[in-house]
């Protein structure tokens, strides 16, 4: 008995090379409704894929992205042929996101997931001023900074590359802490953790120097206090051609 070839559904980026390749893919390879597919074949930037993660997390089904937008750091090349045989020669990597729990000046409990990174920034021309606590320990009594962010190694080449973090290989079990513009502590540049730790944030003074957090797209303002930790369940599949995987594009970027 023949194998049955996967079920895919087709999304696109409103990007218009993305919307002409979704009616090309659809009309050589079929398209069904996402909760109905086996794969999810995202076409568009990293942008689009963080988007198709997000969208789709219930199900944890597996993605293939193929890069038709800006940026396509999480994406394989384009190529409309031979699709089938390019998923059954896929590698895969499971991505573990970051959890935020967040408490506002208004007391009202907020919660996110992040893919790339949480980040905490300052709302206002005021510096934010921020206590760290690693695993109930405090490590920095005040962060004074334009704010500062936690990266999984997935994340480490998007905003935690620009703010001077460091790069970490796909499957280190690590999250990055980096400060972004630091003014105080003068030294201090950032720490690698253990995936499992749980980092607190304390936003001091918070009515005077406002601070808001991200998740990914994700945003809460005027926040008090930032909890960031892995995900207990959630788990992200993404197929990559083997001449493309995401660990040799992360390690390159080293190189550059």
């Amino acid at each position: 008995m023949s194998k049955q070839p996967p079920r895919l559904s087709f999304v696109a980026s409103q990007h218009p090379r993305a919307q002409d390749a979704l009616q090309r893919m659809t009309r050589q390879y079929g398209n069904v409704a996402p909760d109905e597919a086996d794969l999810v074949i995202a076409l568009g930037g990293d942008g689009f894929m963080l988007h198709t993660l997000h969208e789709h997390s219930h199900r944890q089904v597996p993605v293939f992205g193929m890069h038709l937008g800006d940026v396509g750091f999480l994406m394989n090349r384009f190529a409309e042929d031979d699709l089938l045989n390019r998923i059954e020669q896929a590698i895969h990597f499971d991505l573990n996101p970051l959890q935020m729990e967040v408490q506002d000046l208004q007391g009202q409990r907020h919660h996110g997931m992040a893919i790339n990174e949480v980040a905490l920034l300052r709302q206002t021309n005021q510096a934010a001023h921020i206590k760290i606590r690693v695993n109930g320990i405090e490590r920095v009594e005040r962060l004074v900074a334009d704010g500062v962010l936690v990266a999984t190694p997935a994340g480490s080449t998007a905003y935690n590359l620009s703010a001077h973090g460091p790069i970490l290989p796909l499957g280190t079990e690590a999250v990055v802490l980096t400060p972004i513009s630091p003014f105080r502590p003068r030294r201090w540049r950032g720490a690698v953790l253990p995936a499992a730790v749980h980092i607190e944030f304390e936003v001091l003074n918070p009515e005077r120097r406002p601070v808001s957090a991200t998740a990914d797209y994700d945003e809460v303002r005027n926040v008090q206090s930032v909890l960031v930790r892995q995900h207990p369940d959630a788990q992200y599949r993404l197929l990559f051609d083997p001449e493309h995987s995401l660990d040799e594009r992360i390690l390159n970027e080293q190189f550059l």
